[in-house]
């Protein structure tokens, strides 16, 4: 391959770097609100590095959304762009486009043991499907396979918008008070970066506290000093995740291992260690034998996504 440029592009930034030798070089975040598109943004990219048009060879961008045809619309943020006219105007000879969970989930295939806390132990079981669920802005759910070739398949989905799992009572009273703030409650209500405010007004509301913080970031804060309404949110948080980890490994068989990802759960990585996760990820009735062995890790790496869209590109034009 020639010179490449890679981007993972969210609603609030869009990542970018250069990917040579199969590693990441010059990694720039930039602001998607300071661009009108993302052929403007790689523009500026590119000029900050010395580099003109036509210098970069091949692009791939990791988008949150399904990903067909020549138009796309970026789900999270006000950009758009045309395949045709984004190679036109770039001089790029190919523009690949994945989803961003399948961009995540291909850079697990690349993390450094430094770049992972053991959740749960356990070994992977060879040529079984990897779990790959991140809470952030959304709830992203990728799913990871290894191919006889020695290369790895991502599939896309949108599991971050299933029905929110119920596993106690006091679950399903929460779940009452979400319907009435919201209607349908999917996993993602909950399980995201505004999920947490959401949970924190729905727990407040039924259990009669005055809502005062107005915030994720707050309601992070407030339990990292000890807050005992604010625990209790990350508790009731990490244990939701557990219940969706758990589900997904059930319908993939999941066995080659989890992966948490995202930019929430790092922020109270302690909190998350020591919460009632491991035991809601394996609360099955009688299939909770199954997770024995399942390992779980907390990702603690910078770019994951980036990382994963190189190793997307690279098994897409490296043969050529």
């Amino acid at each position: 391959m020639k010179l490449a440029l890679v981007g993972d592009i969210g609603g609030t930034n869009a990542r970018f770097a250069l990917w040579r030798d199969e590693q990441l070089e010059s990694v720039r975040v930039l602001a998607t609100a300071d661009y009108p598109g993302p052929e403007a943004a790689i523009r500026a990219y590119l000029a900050e590095l010395g580099l003109p048009l036509g210098a970069v060879d091949s692009v791939c961008l990791a988008c949150a959304g399904p990903v067909s045809g020549d138009e796309f619309r970026f789900t999270n943020n006000h950009w758009r762009l045309s395949r045709a006219g984004f190679c036109r105007e770039l001089q790029v000879r190919e523009l690949l486009l994945i989803n961003d969970f399948s961009a995540m989930a291909l850079g697990m295939t690349r993390l450094r043991e430094d770049e992972r806390v053991l959740v749960c132990p356990g070994e992977p079981e060879a040529n079984r499907p990897c779990v790959v669920i991140g809470p952030g802005t959304g709830l992203g759910v990728g799913t990871l396979l290894a191919l006889d070739d020695g290369s790895w398949l991502a599939l896309p989905g949108e599991g971050g918008h299933v029905d929110l799992p119920i596993g106690s009572p006091r679950e399903a009273e929460l779940w009452q008070q979400l319907y009435l703030m919201l209607g349908h409650v999917r996993a993602e209500d909950v399980l995201s970066g505004n999920g947490l405010l959401l949970l924190y007004r729905a727990i407040c509301a039924l259990d009669g506290h005055e809502a005062r913080l107005s915030s994720p970031a707050e309601v992070t804060a407030a339990a990292l000093n000890g807050d005992e309404v604010a625990l209790g949110v990350l508790e009731q948080f990490c244990c939701w995740l557990g219940r969706a980890a758990g589900n997904n490994v059930l319908s993939l068989g999941g066995r080659g291992g989890v992966y948490i990802v995202g930019g929430v759960v790092p922020r109270f990585a302690e909190l998350f260690l020591a919460s009632g996760f491991a035991r809601s990820f394996r609360d099955k009735g009688v299939m909770s034998a199954y997770f024995e062995g399942i390992p779980v890790w907390l990702v603690t790496a910078e770019y994951p996504g980036l990382m994963g869209a190189g190793v997307a590109l690279q098994q897409a034009l490296g043969s050529r």
